[in-house]
């Protein structure tokens, strides 16, 4: 089981940053040019900053789901080939 992982090229995680942060510059850009009062950007701005942490926090979780499994398979498929080994040698005498 080869479980080599390609990393993401230094170009792809700058632009994800620079991606990110326009991203936030151009809402916060345009939730400061609402006509809106003061309260109302407020709660406008809690919203969005409550709703990206959600968005890193469903992300994490389902990461962590994905490499908890992983390591499961891993553990299970070492215990199967152990398995094996030993019918074979008991299958030999």
């Amino acid at each position: 089981m080869n479980d080599s992982f390609q990393k993401h090229s230094a170009s792809w995680v700058s632009f994800s940053y620079i991606s990110f942060g326009s991203a936030a510059f151009m809402l916060a850009l345009g939730l400061y040019m609402m006509p809106l009062d003061l309260w109302g950007k407020g709660y406008l701005a809690m919203g969005i900053l409550m709703l990206v942490q959600t968005t890193v926090n469903i992300t994490k979780t389902l990461r962590d789901n994905a490499e908890s499994e992983k390591l499961i398979r891993k553990v299970e498929d070492a215990r199967t080939e152990k398995l094996l080994v030993k019918l074979n040698r008991s299958d030999e005498d």
